[in-house]
């Protein structure tokens, strides 16, 4: 066989035929490593993780496409911001989605494809408290570090 019959042969990626990935290519954002980035997380969240309703809208100020879902039936929707990990981020960005009313979740895509999801809030959340079984040993433990050195 000669090469260029070899070329034709290959089937095209299956990515590239994706009925969301078209959706996504549908609508025009210019930079397609985002494309990219978004589908991979669009991926991991309708099937992976099995969030409910994931859906596409097109950002034209950030010229990005966002993604937005519910985690899990009756959850309130959230938006997630899907960037590839050589975009920058400044603050004004993350604050035009965080307007939009919905939780936020940035997702940062590596090249080979991790996922690092990060939420986003409007102002300081106070963390939630440890949990498991923690033993308060107060000061007198610490006083016995201090006498060994």
């Amino acid at each position: 066989m000669s090469e260029a019959s070899n070329r034709a042969e290959k089937p095209p990626n299956w990515i590239f035929l994706h009925p969301t990935y078209q959706q996504m290519k549908s609508l025009e954002v210019e930079d397609s490593a985002q494309v990219h980035a978004a589908f991979l997380v669009y991926m991991d969240l309708a099937e992976v993780r099995q969030w409910k309703e994931v859906s596409c809208v097109k950002s034209p100020e950030l010229q990005v496409v966002l993604l937005e879902g519910r985690e899990k039936e009756g959850a309130p929707v959230q938006t997630i911001l899907p960037l590839p990990t050589h975009r920058p981020l400044s603050h004004k960005s993350i604050r035009h989605v965080l307007d939009r009313g919905f939780p936020m979740l940035l997702c940062a895509v590596a090249s080979d494809s991790t996922l690092v999801y990060q939420r986003m809030t409007d102002g300081l959340v106070t963390p939630d408290p440890p949990a498991g079984p923690f033993k308060d040993l107060g000061r007198k433990q610490h006083r016995k570090r201090r006498q060994k050195h």
